[in-house]
């Protein structure tokens, strides 16, 4: 597995001993610092000032999970939430204040000096390397951020992996599920543990997120949406539907929808109408343009729409009503009743 030129993982993490090897003495290092030429990411780890200023918050936690790893006394592999940048999965909704390892000598974990260190049992297959760095494999990272993470927010991710092709739902239902025996050479005490993961803490969540996760979804709005569905009671959609006119042709391709109760839902991430505006359209154009297209999808289908915003997921409850009442008034409409 390879970066892109230019990842933040790939960013150089420069060691105090190797300045100091360099010449460079802890006070031409606090001049570097203090002048910006160099950016000190933790206790004795610096990165370039410039490339460090350069970087957005999910970057500068990859490269302060870089640093950790490269720092680490014992072999660690990056895992749960610090595998993440790996394979630019979403950061929405974790804490980016913890980098996550887990060791290879088995031993047990630790927390310190906002390190997480874990000794969950890796099986052959659990782990890869992207560029010289030992990260867990996509299947187990997903499987770990389930297990510690909020379910919204393990939703996010799985749905990325699983819209990327980096997994399937089989693969992970598979690992998750797993009686294989312990593999030769693996710590007499860790073939005491289950191999597979169905009962490790946490691992309720984790089959929730299972059954929740679609890879359909294209964005962590559209995740959110779908879990927000399932945790209030609400019937699952159909994802990215097709809408045809009577002729057959192609109107428009719908974020969630459900024909039997003849509605239809957007999720109206703010960037559909800012960042991705096409050149020349103003903001107001591209929402002109959605406009009519929900018109045509109301006219080939007479179906209720409900569009949802960042602010509604703010307070899921008060959503859930709004989408339940959509269902109500659109059955009141087919039956030629008021709502």
């Amino acid at each position: 597995m390879m970066l892109p030129p230019g990842h933040p993982l790939l960013t150089p993490v420069r060691l105090r001993k190797e300045l100091v090897a360099e010449g460079y003495d802890d006070r031409a290092i606090r001049r570097l610092t203090r002048d910006g030429a160099l950016h000190r990411v933790r206790h004795g780890a610096y990165v370039a000032g410039e490339r460090w200023r350069g970087l957005d918050p999910a970057g500068r936690y990859a490269v302060l999970c870089r640093a950790v790893q490269r720092q680490a006394k014992s072999r660690l592999v990056l895992s749960h939430v610090s595998a993440l940048p790996a394979f630019d999965a979403p950061l929405w909704g974790l804490d980016t204040s913890v980098v996550h390892g887990t060791r290879l000598d088995e031993r047990a974990g630790r927390k310190e000096a906002g390190v997480q260190q874990h000794s969950g049992l890796l099986l052959p297959g659990d782990t890869d390397e992207v560029d010289g760095l030992a990260i867990t494999s996509a299947v187990r990272t997903c499987l770990d951020v389930t297990m510690t993470a909020r379910a919204d927010a393990a939703v996010c991710v799985v749905n990325h992996f699983l819209r990327a092709g980096l997994v399937t739902a089989d693969e992970l239902r598979a690992r998750y599920e797993s009686d294989a025996t312990v593999p030769r050479g693996v710590d007499a005490h860790a073939s005491r543990r289950s191999v597979g993961m169905a009962h490790w803490p946490g691992s309720l969540r984790t089959d929730l997120v299972l059954r929740i996760a679609d890879g359909r979804c294209e964005s962590v709005g559209e995740s959110r949406t779908l879990h927000l569905l399932a945790v209030h009671g609400l019937p699952r959609p159909e994802l990215q539907h097709e809408v045809r006119d009577g002729s057959g042709r192609l109107v428009a391709r719908v974020d969630f929808a459900w024909p039997d109760r003849g509605v239809f839902l957007e999720f109206d991430g703010r960037i559909k109408y800012g960042a991705l505006a096409p050149a020349g359209e103003s903001a107001v154009d591209v929402v002109l343009r959605e406009k009519r297209r929900e018109d045509r999808v109301r006219e080939a289908t007479g179906w209720l729409c409900i569009r949802v915003t960042w602010a509604d997921l703010a307070d899921p409850g008060r959503l859930a009503d709004r989408i339940r009442a959509a269902f109500f008034a659109a059955r009141a409409a087919r039956a030629g009743r008021p709502a």
